[in-house]
């Protein structure tokens, strides 16, 4: 939490955080645990194209290079709006986040534009079991990003009418957790889907 938010409250509400921040874990955990699964689920599918179009036919280093530089800076950008929100600069958090968002619609953007040109070249997700545990892995990935949108949207909204209060500064910093989280999966997604599959 930030120097901030822990002058505003109390040894009770810091306790009650605390105790929010906990179970954001236990929640990152079973997240965790589930795109673990997915990746395991797709290491195994990859070898199954049925005939179908292979990894090096479908994908684009470029366009998943691209996606990866979009979420890094997003996660840089993130890092900024932090960094704001410990010197009390409530329009700097504003700003970086709402820099965070259009980068991470980007990333959302790209990603949408790959599936439905897989899916035009007849690459959907239900050609193959490669082609589905790529599409489940990818897009429960693309979902959660939408999450994090979303999330980022409604504490702009915080942000500018409730100022940089505890609770908000609270809900920043799980965001924060949340983001991080997702830009250290899709790197792990980049490393272990993308790049073997072409090379």
């Amino acid at each position: 939490m930030s120097g901030v938010a822990q002058m505003t409250i109390g040894h009770r509400d810091a306790e009650r955080y605390e105790g929010k921040d906990f179970g954001f874990w236990l929640y990152l955990m079973s997240d965790a645990v589930i795109f673990t699964l997915l990746f395991a689920t797709n290491l195994v599918m990859d070898g199954n194209p049925a005939g179908g179009p292979t990894p090096k036919d479908v994908f684009e280093l470029d366009r998943a290079a691209a996606e990866t530089a979009l979420l890094l800076l997003s996660s840089a950008t993130f890092g900024v709006a932090a960094v704001a929100l410990s010197a009390g600069e409530r329009g700097k958090v504003v700003l970086w986040l709402a820099i965070t968002l259009l980068l991470g619609a980007g990333f959302i953007y790209l990603e949408i534009d790959e599936f439905a040109g897989m899916i035009a070249e007849g690459a959907g997700p239900d050609r193959s079991g490669f082609l589905s545990a790529f599409f489940t892995l990818v897009g429960t990935h693309g979902l959660h990003v939408t999450v994090g949108l979303v999330w980022i949207l409604v504490m702009i909204g915080q942000v500018l009418t409730k100022g940089i209060s505890a609770p908000v500064a609270s809900r920043l910093m799980r965001l924060g957790l949340f983001w991080h989280f997702l830009d250290i999966i899709w790197v792990v997604i980049f490393s272990v889907v993308y790049l073997p599959g072409v090379l």
